[in-house]
């Protein structure tokens, strides 16, 4: 029954969970075009948002790409330049550093939402949920650290980036394994982040996929007003 749970989990969910973020963004974007926006309620509380939005926005955007190099990048591509110990002790400082910023920011964010009369009439389920799961996700990340100091030779590290790779590559066999024999804040951590892509298409984060590259050689234009002569005529009015 544990390997049959494990098997579930740590090897048939991240499918279930990546496919359906792909053909649910996919198809938010063509049916509802719309609603493809972060929405914004930046006239309240505007020095607390922008404060909390830099954090949150550039300690996740770290985090993102660390996570997306540190485990799809091959330990044979880098072996040359760095050890698995001193990659997985970078990864402990540098990602410790980039939680912990937005962690402060994320928590701005939800101060703001939920204790703001105003704000929080506002807001809808899913912009709290969103934000409540984010910060919980945070957390575990932040929890995995003393563990990770734990096991200083890389082999968590190691043991994690294989499961990444395998899920990646359609190598299923003994990919429950690598994470059945983790500790259980490596587990939470990497099931509520299957569960953030599985209801991605459904929230605000599609924003994230909108990068307005576009901008950058759009042509200039000008918008002009057309005036009514009939109900403002050019002359002076009479004395």
């Amino acid at each position: 029954m544990s390997d049959y749970l494990n098997t579930l989990l740590f090897t048939v969910y991240p499918y279930v969970a990546l496919a359906v973020m792909i053909i649910g963004s996919v198809l938010r974007y063509e049916r509802e075009p719309y609603s493809w926006r972060s929405g914004s309620s930046q006239l309240l509380r505007r020095r607390q948002l922008v404060w909390g939005s830099v954090l949150f926005h550039a300690g996740i955007l770290f985090l993102f790409f660390g996570h997306f190099v540190g485990l799809l990048t091959p330990h044979s591509v880098y072996e040359l330049f760095i050890s698995a110990e001193a990659k997985q002790l970078l990864a402990i400082i540098a990602g410790s550093i980039a939680g912990i910023v937005c962690f402060i920011g994320l928590s701005m964010l939800i101060h703001r939402r939920f204790f703001d009369a105003r704000i929080r009439a506002t807001s809808t389920f899913a912009d709290n949920a969103i934000l409540v799961i984010l910060w919980i996700q945070l957390t575990l990340g932040l929890i995995t650290v003393p563990y990770s100091l734990q096991h200083t030779d890389g082999s968590v590290m190691l043991a994690l980036s294989e499961w990444a790779q395998r899920i990646l590559t359609l190598r299923i066999d003994g990919t429950a394994e690598l994470v059945a024999a983790q500790a259980w804040p490596y587990q939470v951590h990497i099931l509520l982040g299957l569960t953030i892509f599985l209801i991605f298409p459904f929230s605000r984060l599609v924003h994230m996929l909108s990068v307005p590259v576009r901008y950058m050689w759009r042509p200039g234009y000008q918008v002009v007003r057309a005036r009514n002569r009939r109900e403002t005529p050019n002359r002076l009015p009479a004395e």
